[in-house]
């Protein structure tokens, strides 16, 4: 009896099926009929998007909360190009994601065929590694390749190329490749495990920083051991906040200098900086904010990172979570604890007494009255609102998403989320979308600047259209405020055109999708809103005015520093 022909398109299809995907994001479009008709066929759940941007960043947040590659697909030309701003925000934020897009057919190119453009070498500088399958029988092999290359060592943005009669080549199963196994991804070097102790021996002011590598190793359990048997202080960075709970007494919470709190102060007189799957990036002024009599011990999965920005004094190429367990043992074997514990002792206390003064300057910001509501305050209320250890918040903007970041206390590992280093706008109702598909019984928010809500407004009727209740809180100071306030900064005035927007009631746009809106203009109106979007069970906008004239400590430091100064 002969073998059932199948499409190549299928063949993709149950490949991702087999490694274990269960959840989509794409855009339809002619070049990837044959794979969405596989999906739909195997039972992986499809979310269709109105803007191929979007369903790359649900990808990326769906890739950064699992740990595991979130998938989209995309058409060719106009699809592939309308992918690659989310695809550079995956790159600098080393987040696993695998893009698939169809493309015109092998037996089309150079015919100006229609969408037809050459794609892979516009993509390939911004991933780590960009595959084309041109031979249908060799797809899931390709599929297979593509998905592993996303998690192997550090974690990224991964492209596979479809050409659409490949696709729709029909296949005999039984001639296919059988696909192997995930290989296990962990690079290890436990060898310089005691070396690393023994340079906290005779620290005074040792930090640790927790970066993404911490989070995707999943090192938490091993870190908060290694911080109560050592006394050490620990920060947490980036995709590693809550990998240590901020609320747990040795964690002085976000490492960023801009936060109120310690952070600027341990950074400049620790005589031992542990980075820990953490990049010396803008975030430390390119190493100029970091001591530079301290010596260094920087862990990395990813050779050519250890030593940017920074001398190093011990560079160590390894899982973040297999080293620390290693460094347990020998910290138990060589009995350090209580020796190193007592030593640590007058330096934590000095940190919380510097955090403690610093929170206490900025407490007339996070407790103003004022009208209209100050920026820091609404951080603050979303904040004590989303008080639930399994909530999930999410920052989107230039301002906006700064003093999101301040403001959140992160407990829970992978339940905030931001763009990171790339400063992309318009990931907020995005991420928002994938997190509560997730984890349908978790709330969500994103606090979100309206001029970030604009990039992909559309995806409240995405989420409206399929149920999906997420909240979302603009901080409406109806313009650009960071280019507002940089403006002011370096010409002395602002450019009304490119800086100002002007009152857009968003929350009646949203009403009229059918959403629900409300409009918050005094601080007393903040927490009703919430209450009552939550309790609503639809997607909801929370539409806030703000002061246009307060400016963030981020938006500041941007303008003084680093490549962004003129």
């Amino acid at each position: 009896m002969a073998a059932k022909m199948v499409s190549a398109g299928q063949l993709a299809a149950d490949a991702l099926k087999e490694l274990g995907v269960d959840q989509v994001f794409f855009l339809a479009g002619g070049h990837t009929y044959s794979l969405q008709e596989g999906l739909k066929n195997n039972g992986v759940r499809m979310l269709a998007t109105r803007h191929e941007q979007a369903a790359v960043f649900m990808a990326e947040a769906w890739g950064r909360m699992t740990r595991k590659p979130g998938i989209a697909m995309v058409t060719a030309g106009p699809g592939f190009t309308n992918a690659l701003t989310p695809i550079a925000n995956a790159r600098m934020a080393n987040s696993p994601l695998l893009l698939i897009a169809g493309v015109v057919g092998l037996g089309a190119c150079e015919k100006l065929d229609l969408q037809d453009m050459i794609q892979w070498p516009v993509i390939a500088p911004m991933v780590k590694r960009a595959f084309v399958c041109q031979k249908a029988d060799r797809i899931k092999e390709f599929v297979d390749m593509a998905y592993r290359t996303c998690i192997t060592g550090r974690p990224g943005p991964v492209y596979l190329e479809i050409p659409v009669d490949v696709g729709n080549t029909m296949v005999d199963p039984d001639t296919v490749k059988k696909v192997r196994l995930l290989p296990e991804t962990r690079v290890v070097d436990l060898a310089k495990a005691a070396t690393m102790v023994e340079m906290f021996m005779p620290a005074k002011r040792p930090i640790v920083i927790a970066g993404s590598g911490a989070y995707y190793s999943e090192a938490g359990d091993e870190l908060v051991k290694f911080i109560e048997k050592t006394g050490a202080p620990i920060f947490t960075a980036t995709q590693g906040r809550g990998v240590v709970s901020d609320a747990h007494p040795l964690c002085f919470e976000s490492s960023l200098m801009i936060r109120p709190g310690c952070a600027g102060f341990a950074n400049m007189n620790a005589d031992l900086i542990v980075l820990l799957g953490n990049r010396i990036s803008l975030y430390y002024g390119c190493g100029d904010f970091l001591c530079s009599d301290a010596k260094y011990i920087q862990v990395d999965v990813e050779p050519e990172e250890i030593g940017r920005n920074h001398f190093v004094d011990l560079p160590v190429v390894s899982d973040v979570r297999e080293l620390m367990r290693e460094c347990n043992r020998i910290v138990d074997a060589k009995k350090y604890g209580d020796v190193l514990k007592k030593r640590f002792e007058p330096w934590v206390k000095e940190l919380r007494k510097t955090e403690e003064s610093v929170k206490n300057l900025g407490r007339l910001a996070y407790e103003s009255d004022q009208h209209p509501i100050h920026p820091a305050r609404l951080a603050k209320e979303v904040n004590d609102f989303m008080d639930r250890a399994d909530d999930i918040v999410i920052g989107d903007g230039g301002d906006t998403q700064i003093w999101t970041n301040i403001a959140r206390t992160t407990v829970t590992p992978g339940h905030y989320l931001e763009s990171g280093i790339y400063g992309c706008l318009g990931v907020g109702i995005p991420y928002a979308i994938a997190a509560k598909l997730l984890y349908p019984g978790k709330r969500v928010v994103n606090l979100i600047g309206d001029g970030s809500v604009g990039f992909n407004f559309m995806e409240f009727e995405t989420a409206i259209r399929k149920k999906i209740p997420v909240v979302i809180v603009i901080s409406n100071d109806k313009g650009w405020g960071m280019i507002r306030h940089s403006q002011n900064i370096k010409l002395g005035h602002s450019i009304e055109e490119g800086a100002e927007i002007g009152n857009v009631e968003y929350h009646k746009i949203v009403e009229s999708m059918g959403g629900v809106g409300i409009l918050v203009e005094k601080v007393e109106e903040i927490r009703p809103a919430l209450e009552k979007a939550f309790a609503s069970g639809k997607t909801c906008c929370v539409n806030v005015l703000t002061d246009p004239t307060v400016m963030s400590p981020g938006a500041m430091a941007l303008a003084m520093i680093g490549g962004y100064k003129v």
